[in-house]
This record gives structure tokens, C-alpha cells and sequence, in this order.
């Protein structure tokens, strides 16, 4: 019997025997705006399905780790649902089609997994009779077991229009005893758990027109994909993923460490089923850069690992576990994905940080629903509302389960109804946001510019100057011109690299090149014209900025050192998320999960300009990916997709895919002077910095200052430091001596007020308002005038521009008066609003001139309370 990684291996080596060309999994960062997360085997070649780049094969194979968290809910309930899951997939580009990709997948499913032939059904779209043909001719399929399915379930659509196709699914049934009868068929009511999907064959080769009419298209291709989960239960028996090699290690491991042990209790197994899931995919998130937040990618990793925490908690761990869980999934998902050793460490450091964090959130909500469940007592209630628990739920993460039992001890019931109603509203909100994986087609204009020119010859490695005949001329934005050449020695936009600028010339006409955008191995010029007027079919001198092309190339040079001084002083799992180079300065984005300390940039700064001075030479290759790989080439998905790679080595410091312009050797940079660290998203760190002139004129700015501030606290440079230090000291000990004088002024106002106070139906009251107090002021006053006066309420109130109030009750008194309503009553008349405990409360409100309105309020509100 195949194990998952054996299968694995037999499905790349099966297609590779097929000529496919094996891509190394893709990032769960997809390189598209567009999605959040890789969710689906074909999302690396959208850009060839869509047209915007030229596939570098006709046909590739993979296994895709993929992300998916629509169906959260159903994880660890159902036998399939998972967030991460591995996609095989065999892919073709214009090359082969339905019959390939159908008697393939039969092979493959057949004589190398060894999958019972009597056991499988196949659903084809209702009109393709010819995937039903080469099912039946082809592969000898019985037609009986062939279901003709509708658009719901076996047509794929880019979206109302563009790219489409019928599907093709293979299924395996596992009996009667998963529902229906000996009669049942796939797609019968009731057989969902019976008739297993494990394969999906997309033959896309309609186009949709905005009338809903289909015209075929130009290049028919193929996309499949198998869930690997799904495959090994039905190669390995298992009616349930959880129970295959892949995941029942970790169902073993999650129950060892929270003291459950599988297969005797559902709701244990339910839980031991999502810490195994979700201990997946927290590893596979922070292993390619995500880090914990509350947006976007953060938010679903966050979410994920509080989920498995609540389980764990709901198991009766109370202890940190879940970053132990990290190394049973390294261990067994090692041998597919490597690169996950190297940065073990730093994945249980960021999942043992946030666990901390959400323990902590844990505490906070045993007490939030405490205090929910004593206001619901207080008002005469036996009722803890959904609305409630959802807010807890959702806003604070705390388990459901736990606040029902929490109120089952107080004797309050929690109405699960309308929790579950929140829960489905926002399930639906989910449903409706799911991503769309791809998207409508590419500019025609390139496209038919391709079609009729191919790609335009880029000559700028060699070259800063070139003359190329104008194959193309049309009206841009802002009255600027867009010209593209056979030829062009000008850098294209890309990579985080500006385009150059220059000059084009010739024939009467001269131009400013202003950007360049590449497309499709398209160079477009924007132009802005000088004189004269440019023809197609003519030849024009196009000349680089010659200055800007070896600033920018500098400062492209000092990324790629940066990058390598973060990995050592931060550690290997810094990656590349972003990066922006021009002549003027560098920006470079980097995953890492805190900000920097002083001590580490400035390592960081040192280290590069150690290797500047060292003057090493910089090497540029062209070679094959697996020639680049063995060099220890760095490589960012977007680059890496390519028969031939181009590799940038700084001696033996640094080694990178990339495609931008660069220096011939580092000491050509000067001087690399870090201009800021700043965090820009969560999880992605930003560096602003700058080389050689541009970072002599930082320095001699910061001198500027230096002398500067010397010159202000009246002292040399050399001792300016310890001039502002004891400069400091001496306003800290000044704040210390005012806040002291402060404190007992405002204890003697409060002794004067004794005097001012009132009595309301023999209570002590004492109302007061005033100018220039702050908050803690008003706290301070009201605790002094309680302890003084020993029953009594206090109403205080201060503000010139905004309302500030406090009120103090006597705890023998909070039967009658609290001091949060009182609080409630004067911010809402000065346009607030508040709260607080029954014997203090604060609030403000936005209206001063309200101040007296509010606490004549507060007295006559006193006289029927008391």
C-alpha cells in the first residue's frame, strides 16, 4: 500500500514521463494582488492560462500546497474539509487535450495507484459527448457508471465572461454503508459521503462573450487537480482523511499532548481533528512569511491557530501546546517540502508568542462573561443573549462552549438559537466573498501585437544605446506618446526596479523617455515628445540615461546585500516581500514578525558596508534552474519559472534569480547608509536606505543636526549626549516635583468641598464642576472625598473644550444609586456616552458648555434615587 509521500512521488514521476516539466510547489503568498492566499493548484499559472505571459513548457506538473478557509466550520466535523491541502495537478498550455488528460488520469488512478476499477465513477458536463466517448473508447469505462452532471457541478468559468470549460471528475464509492442503496448513483440525493471526488479534469477551451455566446479559443488548455489528502484515503482504505499517514501521526501527537486519546468520545475526536488540520496550516503560513495580525493573510492565520488553542483548552490544556505540534508536522511533511527545517525555530516562535497572547485573551474572556452574566442578574435577567455571546466569540475569540458552561454554573441559560443565527450571517458573509481565481483576459492590443511581432529584443545588459526600427505608435495618457521598438536597450519596469530614461532620436524626431512598461516580453515606451513627429517602419537612436542606469544599478546591487545581512542577523526565514529601486534610494520589504532594535539594524547596516569594503566582484550567468539551485540560489516565486534563469552572485556573500541591472563590483556603492525601519503591513517589515552620493549627503544631514542641537542645549559636540541626558534627568525630576504639588492641591480642593457638600433626603452629596482638571484629577477627588466623608455620592465635572465627569457612590448606597447610570445620564446631555462599576464610573462628552446642564441633571435624578 502507497503511503501519502510515495504517492506524491509517483504522481510527479508519472507526468514527468509524460514530458511534463515538475514545478516546485509555489508560495501560499500568491504572486497576484488579486488573492489573498493560493487557493487552488492552478493559481502559479494564471498569468500563462490568462495570456499575460508565455508558459515556459507546454506542459507541467505539481504538487501546490493551497490555503482554503470558506468552509472553516466544517474542519475537523466532516471527513475532507481542510484548510491546507496539497493539490497534484498535470497542466497543459495549448498542447495536448480531453484525450491525453482522460485516459492519463485513468492510467495513473488505475495501474499506479491500484484502485479498484469496479469501484470508480466518472461525471461528464450533460453535452460533452466527447469526454463521454473517450471514457467508454479509450480507457474501455463502463457507460453505466458515466453521470452526465449540470453547470453546478462539471463546468469551470473564469467568471461571466472569458475562459471556460466542461470538467471531468473521477470518483470512488465507497458503498451503501455511506448512503443510497445497491441502486444509487453519483449525484443521487443523500450519496455525498458515499461517492468521493478525487479527481477534476478542466478542459477549457470556450471563450464567453458578453452575449453569453461561446466562441472557441485560440489555444485550448488543460488544468486538473487531485487533493492528495483525498487520494491517499481511498488508495490507503480510509473512509476518513484524518486516519491516512499524512494526518494520523498528528491526531496521535495533538491527543498525547492535551491527554485525549482518539476513538472513544466524538467531540474529543472533533477537536484532536482541528489541532491537526490547523497545526498544518499555521506551520505552511508562517513558514512562507504570514505572520499573526488582524488583516488579511494575519487574520486567517491568527484565527486558524485561536481555533486550534480553543480546542485545546476544550480537550482541558491549559498549558502552551501548539507550537509543539510544529514538529510532528515538519517531521512528516519534511521530505516534500525541506525548506521547512530551516526555519522550525522561527515557526514555533511565532506560534508560541501568539499562543501566549490568546492565553491571555482566554483569561480575559472568563472575566468579560463573568461581568456579562452579573449585569444580566442585575437588571432581573436569566438570559445571556446571542448577540452577546457572538461579540465574545468573534471580537475576543472565546469558545462558545465555554461560556455555556460558564452560565450553566451561574444559572444562566445562553440562547444557542441566536448565536447560531450570528454564526450563519456570518457564514453567509463568507460565502458571498469567496476569491475568484481567475479573471477576465489580457489587453488585446498586446496580445495582438505578440501574435503579429513577438516579444521586443532587449539589449540593455549589453547596451546603453541602440538603433531599432518603431513597430508600433500610439496616443498615451497626459498627451504622452507610447512607442514600441523591435529593439531597446531600456530597462522595463519590473522585479521593484524603475525603468531607465533616456533619449529617443532620429529622422527630425526627438523624444524624452519618461517610463517603460514590460508586457508579455513587450517593452512599451512612454514618451514625452520634444519635436518633431515619429513613423512606423522608421529607425530611431534610442539612448539610456547613462548617470541614473549606474545610480539605480547600485542601489539594485545593495538590495541583494541587504537581503542577505537581514538573513544573518535576523535568521533564514527573512524572505524578500517587496522591493522598490531607483536612482535616488532603495526600499526593501521583508517578511519578519517584530521591529528591528537599534542594535540589530545597526548590525545590519555594518555588515553590508563590510562587504563593500571588502570589494567583492559581482558575476551575472545565465543557467538552468537546477544548475542555479545547486550554485544555493535565491529565488522569489514570479522569477523562478524559467527553462533558462538569470543568477546575480556577489562572490560567495550572495546569490540571487534576478533579472534587474547591477554593478560589476560592490565597492562601486560607497557607502550604504539605512535611512529608517518601519513596519508596513502585519508581518512585513520595511527598509528605506540609500548608497553612495545619496548616502554622504544623509550623513552630512545628520551632522547638520548634530551641530544643531549642540548649539540649542549650549554644548560641544563631542559631549552633546550627555548634555541632553542630564538635561532629561532634570525635567523628569521637575515633572516628578509638579505631579507632586499637583496631587496635593487636589487633595486639599478636595477637603475644601467637604464644606460643599449638600445633603439630598439625608444622603451626603456633594456636585461640583470645573475648568482645568484631568481625569485622573476628578478619580483622585472623588476617592478623597468618599474616604472623608464616609457615605456619600460625588459628582464632579471639568472640561473647557470637552466634558469630563466622574462619579463616586458609597458602597452602602449603590442599592439605591450607580455610579455608572449617573455617569451615563450627564455624558449623553454633553454628547457622550459611558459607563462603569456601580461605586465609580468616568465618561466625557464632547460639549463643555453642557457641563452645568449635565450635573443639574445628575442632582434631580438624585432627589428620586435617594
Amino acid at each position: 500500500m502507497l503511503t501519502g509521500n510515495q504517492i506524491r512521488k509517483e504522481f510527479i514521476e508519472f507526468f514527468k514521463k509524460k514530458n511534463h516539466k515538475h514545478f516546485e510547489s509555489a508560495s501560499l503568498i500568491p504572486d497576484d494582488p488579486s488573492l489573498l492566499l493560493t487557493v487552488a493548484g492552478m493559481v502559479p499559472f494564471k498569468p500563462y492560462f490568462l495570456g499575460q505571459k508565455e508558459a515556459p513548457y507546454p506542459r507541467i506538473t505539481t504538487y501546490q500546497k493551497s490555503i482554503r478557509t470558506n468552509d472553516l466550520e466544517n474542519v475537523g466535523r466532516t471527513a475532507r474539509h481542510h484548510t491546507f491541502f496539497e493539490m497534484l495537478g498535470n497542466f497543459s498550455f495549448g498542447d495536448y487535450f480531453k484525450e491525453e488528460a482522460i485516459v492519463w488520469s485513468w492510467e495513473f488512478v488505475t495501474e499506479v495507484l491500484g484502485l479498484d476499477k469496479d469501484k470508480l465513477w466518472v461525471s461528464v458536463f450533460t453535452t460533452d459527448d466527447e469526454a463521454e466517448q473517450i471514457w467508454i473508447e479509450k480507457c474501455n469505462f463502463p457507460k453505466e457508471r458515466i453521470v452526465r452532471l449540470g453547470e453546478d457541478e462539471n463546468w469551470w468559468a473564469a467568471g461571466p465572461t472569458g475562459s471556460c470549460g466542461p470538467c471531468s471528475e473521477i470518483h470512488v464509492d465507497l458503498g451503501p454503508a455511506y448512503g443510497g442503496d445497491e441502486n444509487s448513483k453519483l449525484g443521487d440525493e443523500g450519496t455525498d459521503n458515499r461517492f468521493i471526488e478525487i479527481w477534476n479534469l478542466v478542459f477549457t477551451e470556450w471563450n464567453r462573450m458578453e452575449d453569453g455566446s461561446l466562441q472557441p479559443l485560440p489555444k485550448k488548455n488543460i488544468d486538473t487537480g487531485a487533493g492528495l489528502e483525498r487520494v491517499t484515503a481511498m488508495v490507503q482504505g480510509k473512509p476518513n482523511n484524518f486516519e491516512t499517514d499524512l494526518l494520523f501521526p498528528l491526531v496521535e501527537e495533538a491527543g498525547r499532548l492535551t491527554g485525549a486519546k482518539y476513538g472513544e468520545d466524538k467531540e474529543k475526536d472533533f477537536s484532536l481533528k482541528v489541532i491537526t488540520d490547523h497545526s498544518r496550516a499555521v506551520t505552511f503560513l508562517i513558514n512562507d512569511g504570514v505572520v499573526p495580525s488582524n488583516e488579511g493573510r494575519g487574520y486567517v492565520l491568527r484565527r486558524i491557530l485561536r481555533r486550534a488553542v480553543r480546542h485545546g483548552r476544550l480537550l482541558g490544556q491549559s498549558e502552551l501546546f501548539l507550537y509543539k505540534m510544529v514538529d510532528k508536522v515538519v517531521e512528516i511533511m519534511n521530505e516534500a517540502y525541506p525548506d521547512l527545517n530551516d526555519n522550525l525555530e522561527h515557526i514555533k516562535k511565532v506560534v508560541k508568542i501568539e499562543e501566549e497572547k490568546f492565553s491571555r485573551t482566554l483569561d480575559q474572556g472568563i472575566q468579560l462573561v463573568n461581568q456579562e452574566i452579573e449585569k444580566v442578574k442585575s437588571e432581573g435577567g436569566k438570559k445571556l443573549s446571542g448577540e452577546i455571546t457572538f461579540k465574545l466569540y468573534d471580537t475576543y475569540g472565546f469558545p462558545y462552549e465555554l461560556t455555556e458552561e460558564i452560565c450553566e454554573e451561574k444559572g444562566v441559560e445562553v440562547l444557542r438559537e441566536e448565536f447560531e443565527a450570528k454564526m450563519e450571517e456570518q457564514k453567509e458573509k463568507a460565502r458571498s466573498a469567496r476569491e475568484v481565481v481567475m479573471e477576465k483576459g489580457q489587453d488585446s492590443f498586446i496580445e495582438e501585437f505578440y501574435d503579429k511581432y513577438g516579444t521586443t529584443k532587449f539589449v540593455g545588459y549589453e547596451t546603453l544605446k541602440e538603433t531599432a526600427k518603431l513597430l508600433s505608435i500610439r496616443e498615451g495618457k497626459d498627451g504622452k506618446t507610447l512607442m514600441i521598438f523591435d529593439a531597446t536597450p531600456f530597462y522595463g519596469e519590473s522585479g521593484g526596479q524603475a525603468a531607465d530614461t533616456g533619449v529617443i532620436s532620429g529622422n527630425g524626431f526627438e523624444g524624452k523617455v519618461v517610463d517603460v512598461q514590460k508586457q508579455k516580453g513587450i517593452f512599451t515606451h512612454t514618451v514625452e515628445v520634444i519635436k518633431g513627429e515619429a513613423k512606423e517602419g522608421a529607425e530611431y537612436l534610442l539612448e539610456v540615461d547613462e548617470m541614473n542606469r549606474v545610480a539605480t544599478a547600485k542601489n539594485h546591487t545593495a538590495t541583494h546585500l541587504l537581503h542577505k545581512a537581514l538573513r544573518e542577523v535576523l535568521g533564514a526565514h527573512v524572505q524578500q516581500a517587496g522591493s522598490l529601486v531607483n536612482g535616488q534610494r532603495l526600499r526593501f520589504d521583508f517578511n519578519h514578525y517584530e521591529a528591528m532594535t537599534a542594535e540589530e539594524i545597526e548590525k545590519v547596516e555594518n555588515l553590508v558596508n563590510e562587504k563593500i569594503a571588502e570589494s567583492l566582484c559581482v558575476t551575472v550567468r545565465d543557467m538552468s534552474m537546477d544548475e542555479a539551485k545547486k550554485e544555493g540560489a535565491m529565488a522569489l516565486f514570479g522569477d523562478k519559472y524559467g527553462d533558462i534563469v538569470r543568477v546575480v552572485k556577489v562572490d560567495d556573500f550572495s546569490i540571487e534569480l534576478c533579472g534587474g541591472t547591477h554593478i560589476d563590483n560592490i565597492a562601486k556603492i560607497g557607502l550604504f547608509k539605512i535611512e529608517s525601519e518601519s513596519g508596513v503591513a502585519a508581518g512585513v517589515r520595511r527598509i528605506e536606505a540609500v548608497t553612495g552620493l545619496g548616502a554622504y549627503e544623509l550623513v552630512k544631514r545628520m551632522e547638520r543636526t548634530l551641530k544643531e542641537i549642540a548649539k540649542t542645549v549650549k554644548a560641544d559636540e563631542a559631549n552633546v549626549v550627555e548634555r541632553v541626558e542630564k538635561m532629561t534627568e532634570t525635567l523628569r525630576e521637575n515633572s516628578k516635583e509638579i505631579e507632586s504639588l499637583k496631587a496635593k492641591i487636589t487633595n486639599y480642593e478636595a477637603g475644601s468641598l467637604n464644606d460643599a457638600a449638600e445633603e439630598i433626603n439625608g444622603v451626603k452629596v456633594v456636585i461640583k464642576t470645573f475648568k482645568d482638571k484631568t481625569a485622573e484629577e476628578l478619580r483622585q477627588m472623588v476617592d478623597s472625598l468618599k474616604d472623608k466623608l464616609g457615605s456619600c455620592v460625588v459628582v464632579l465635572a471639568s472640561g473647557e473644550d470637552k466634558a469630563i465627569f466622574a462619579v463616586g457612590v458609597t458602597k452602602d448606597l449603590i442599592g439605591k444609586a450607580k455610579a455608572g447610570n449617573l455617569v451615563k445620564e450627564a455624558a449623553q446631555i454633553a454628547g457622550g456616552n459611558g459607563g462603569g462599576r456601580p461605586d465609580f464610573a468616568q465618561a466625557g462628552g464632547k460639549d463643555a458648555s453642557k457641563i452645568e446642564e449635565a450635573v443639574a441633571k445628575v442632582r434631580e435624578t438624585l432627589k428620586t434615587l435617594l
